[in-house]
């Protein structure tokens, strides 16, 4: 009997962010851990006809903090693909495409937001630990469900490339080509210990209560201290250094601001706590001994709220003379500073604590070959032919390391990706990634097959859409 299928998740709001996707209810699930839990949803959304072959299925994985929805971070690999000229990638005219929601994430699969059946309560922090093993086995049954007899070609990058090397071990007649891009085969140290130092950032959040947070006051500070550690790992030097440099934000436009010539005493203890969003606060129009807490959900760019002096709090002879300007100067902004606020602001609008720590624990979970034997051995044991993209900036998952695996799997080309933004360079490098992979796919008489087959017809496309996803 098909699996239940839904379209809303109520108890959990960020499923609203993701239009048109499904929500099938598998019935129980046992981890790899030994949990089993009942009621289980899987998010996904297609694209294109499975044919009666059920063998034309392309299944992308989404990388960390993204969603099932490929058009909004994936849109540019999206198009017609011919047999021998330049195309896209992905083809829904001909391919069956499909992503699926991993577990731990908050867009609509199983997760900490999700309600536990047994209690009619969120699983908030008691969601028992989901592996990349664990996604692949409940996606299978997701495809099962839906007819599909094998796949064709699978891609992911990052996390989602993670999962491209666990799928290689349901066979080559299973998974038929491999994808993997910036991503390991296990996680590394280095890797581990960047996810470490981001879930330490939560830990330390006053509210986040060990996990049983409420909703509606979220432990928000940990979660953009955690936010901008990764944005820094995603990036490089060399990519913030040419991007942003030494420059600063413009000056505000309102009359009611200036940057006075500071005495260096009262810069300095303005620039203190310049960033800290529990600073304290002046409110035009309000006496100048009220203060507030500057609120989880204020802009950066929000000049209404300016910084005042807390009397009596700085013991230092200069302070009390520059009292007067501080109520009308607003601190210089790095426009480094900037980026990094204003990507985390974003990020806590759209993402759940509980479910980025479930997420990194996965990661560093990571290792195909915990049960299978050693490292070694078991890469040599995939058989498919393999893709291997590396990005040669990247400092999360250096292209040596890359490259390393690539020369262990037995049927793999490695390809340089040449970029200077790091690790996100897999989301940002669409030409090169986009050729690299249809030039590998038009290799392989399956897919040629495939591509030969009468177009199916495909829903009309409103135009390109604003993406909350997105990064610079």
């Amino acid at each position: 009997m098909p699996f239940e299928r839904k379209t809303t998740q109520p108890e959990n709001p960020f499923t609203k962010l993701v239009p048109d996707q499904t929500i099938a209810i598998v019935p129980e699930f046992t981890f790899e851990s030994g949990h089993t839990i009942r009621e289980v949803p899987v998010a996904y959304k297609t694209w294109g006809v499975l044919n009666e072959a059920g063998d034309n299925c392309m299944l992308i994985c989404h990388p960390l903090t993204r969603s099932v929805d490929v058009e909004d971070w994936w849109i540019d690999l999206m198009g017609s693909c011919t047999l021998d000229t330049p195309g896209k990638v992905i083809d829904e005219t001909k391919f069956f495409v499909i992503c699926l929601n991993v577990m731990g994430s908050p867009y609509g699969s199983a997760s900490p937001l999700t309600n536990n059946p047994d209690s009619s309560r969120r699983y908030g922090p008691e969601f028992p630990l989901a592996t990349i093993r664990d996604d692949c086995k409940l996606h299978k049954m997701i495809l099962d469900d839906l007819g599909v007899k094998s796949v064709a070609i699978c891609i992911g990058g990052s996390m989602a490339g993670m999962h491209v090397f666990e799928w290689a071990f349901y066979g080559p007649d299973y998974i038929k080509l491999l994808v993997p891009i910036s991503a390991p085969a296990k996680t590394s140290a280095w890797s581990m210990g960047w996810t470490e130092a981001q879930r330490q950032s939560i830990f330390a959040d006053p509210k986040y209560l060990d996990g049983y947070y409420s909703l509606d006051a979220q432990p928000l500070h940990g979660m953009i201290a955690a936010r901008m550690i990764a944005m820094l790992t995603y990036r490089t030097r060399a990519s913030y250094e040419h991007r942003f440099g030494r420059s600063l934000m413009d000056s505000p436009s309102s009359s009611q601001l200036k940057t006075p010539s500071l005495h260096p005493a009262h810069m300095y203890r303005i620039d203190h706590n310049a960033g800290h969003r529990q600073m304290k606060a002046y409110v035009p129009g309000l006496s100048d001994s009220v203060t507030v807490a500057c609120s989880n959900k204020l802009p950066v760019s929000d000049n209404s709220l300016q910084l005042i002096e807390d009397k009596g709090s700085l013991a230092h002879p200069a302070a009390d003379a520059a009292n007067v300007e501080s109520h009308n100067y607003q601190p210089p902004l790095y426009s480094t500073h900037s980026y990094l606020r204003y990507q985390a602001d974003k990020f806590i609008q759209r993402f759940d604590a509980n479910c980025y720590i479930a997420l990194s624990r996965k990661m560093d979970a990571h290792d195909i070959s915990i049960g299978r034997g050693d490292y070694e051995d078991v890469v040599q044991k995939i058989q498919q032919p393999t893709l291997v993209l590396g990005i040669e900036s990247d400092v999360l998952f250096p292209f040596y390391e890359i490259e390393a695996l690539s020369t262990l799997l037995p049927n793999s080309e490695l390809i340089r990706v040449r970029s200077e933004e790091g690790h996100d360079g897999l989301l940002l490098e669409h030409k090169q990634v986009n050729a690299s992979i249809v030039t590998f796919m038009q290799k392989h008489e399956h897919i040629r097959k495939i591509l030969r087959q009468k177009p199916a017809p495909i829903p009309e496309r409103k135009g390109p859409r604003g993406s909350i996803f997105a990064s610079w």
